[in-house]
């Protein structure tokens, strides 16, 4: 039994497809068809069931391919400890980031983090929040960058900003002549906001009480920001931003923009790491280059703000 093996069979478990496996793992599907033969033959048992059509664990298999992520992820973790103690800032790293932070954070440091340490192979990928917690789990992701939403543990939370909801009107709506917005004034108005999993939509939802969420999700069922700020911008509803989209406005956009009152809702965001995480030096990079890349306001919760 091999490290090697033990990939192959994650990547097919992973992409049920012999030839996917194979491409994802770099070597030619009769190859990795071969070592996983081989691997059965070794301990015995049937770890896939292969058809025309498809290419399914059986429930031993699963157990088998859970087990080799673990041998896999502590090779890693040998590999990264050598180059922690080495100070090195290369090699992979896969960070997870929300949808609704990854468009307005990552202008911000990514393309400069990348410039200043080319030999670190800094992979970024969207999911939503359960799916970056599953991910930490399992090993798929190195760190995540999401909302703190108080309970983290196993995993370890860094601070790196706060950031205020502001609202988005319309020029003809009735919200558009006042100065800031009250949760009250949101009662009856037409919202767009995003579906249900969104931790934007439901601290929004549960800050304000808004009773006409269910009905903008009815309507809209797979929006985004994006798509919600071209509806208000065509003059109809309200939708909401979070703070650091502000600075990617036009100055007929800003226009649209009203602030909350006091309280302002406001969302902690963080980076987590998972248990038994070593690579201290590169999450020290990530905190000091994402903190220094927002204004030095947005460190930290004012009495004018509530978390949410």
């Amino acid at each position: 039994m091999t490290l090697q093996q033990l990939e192959y069979i994650v990547s097919l478990e992973r992409l049920r497809h012999f030839g996917k496996a194979a491409d994802a793992c770099r070597v030619s599907q009769p190859t990795l068809s071969a070592m996983v033969q081989k691997l059965e033959a070794e301990l015995g048992v049937t770890l896939f069931e292969r058809s025309a059509r498809s290419v399914t664990p059986t429930p031993l298999g699963m157990k088998v391919v859970r087990q080799a992520q673990q041998v896999l992820y502590a090779a890693e973790g040998v590999r990264e400890l050598v180059s922690e103690e080495q100070a090195s800032l290369g090699g992979t790293f896969t960070l997870g980031i929300l949808p609704t932070i990854a468009p307005y954070l990552l202008p911000r440091f990514f393309p400069r983090l990348c410039k200043e340490f080319p030999d670190l192979d800094l992979r970024v990928v969207e999911m939503k929040t359960a799916d970056l917690r599953a991910a930490l789990e399992s090993h798929e992701l190195d760190a995540a960058v999401l909302v703190y939403l108080g309970d983290v543990a196993p995993c370890t939370a860094d601070s790196l900003y706060f950031e205020q909801f502001v609202a988005y009107v319309a020029r003809h709506d009735q919200l558009f002549r006042h100065d800031r917005i009250k949760t009250s004034d949101l009662a009856d108005e037409p919202l767009w906001l995003l579906g249900e999993g969104h931790c934007f939509r439901d601290q929004l939802v549960r800050f304000c009480h808004l009773k006409a969420a269910r009905k903008s999700q009815n309507v809209y069922r797979l929006g985004s920001i994006e798509t919600f700020m071209r509806m208000v911008e065509s003059g109809q509803g309200v939708t909401f931003l979070p703070e650091l989209a502000l600075y990617q406005l036009t100055a007929e956009q800003k226009a649209l923009v009203r602030p909350f009152a006091i309280p302002i809702p406001t969302r902690e965001i963080v980076l987590l790491t998972p248990p038994h995480f070593v690579r201290h030096a590169v999450r020290r990079l990530l905190v000091q280059a994402i903190r220094e890349s927002v204004p030095e306001r947005m460190h930290h919760l004012n009495n004018t703000q509530q978390r949410v």
